[in-house]
């Protein structure tokens, strides 16, 4: 009978929480954010910090890739022109980085733009076509 209570205590024993060690729950296990979620973001920050598009401009992407933690953008866009080039990536470098690390909560090392096309502005009268 006595094997049987000092088995039944050692079983006990193992159920009972140890509160002393346990981690809370809130610092348990790990949060993995997919980098086409980081995309996801960027090309929205992009959107936002560009404002209004050529009607035929593509909206833009960004490609990003995740390493420990700290995101890799580059960005690919299209702008109207003529346009301070150089001015409106660095909107966009800025609005993106604010936008990720506030919504991701992620740092970002890089943010590489691509101006992938120019959109010439239309004059009123101006028969569209191709520009040489």
């Amino acid at each position: 009978m006595t094997s049987v209570s000092s088995e039944a205590g050692a079983a006990d024993e193992v159920r009972r929480p140890l509160t002393a060690t346990a981690v809370p729950p809130g610092e348990r296990g790990a949060t993995r954010i997919a980098d086409r979620v980081v995309a996801k973001v960027a090309g929205q920050a992009a959107r936002e910090a560009l404002g209004q598009l050529p009607a035929e401009a593509q909206p833009p992407y960004a490609g990003v890739v995740v390493h420990r933690g700290v995101a890799r953008i580059r960005m690919h866009l299209e702008l109207d022109y003529p346009c301070d080039i150089g001015a409106r990536c660095r909107e966009v470098r800025q609005q993106v980085v604010e936008r990720v690390v506030a919504l991701v909560g992620m740092e970002v090392s890089e943010v590489a733009v691509q101006v992938e096309r120019l959109h010439q502005a239309q004059a009123h009268g101006v028969a569209q076509g191709r520009t040489r």
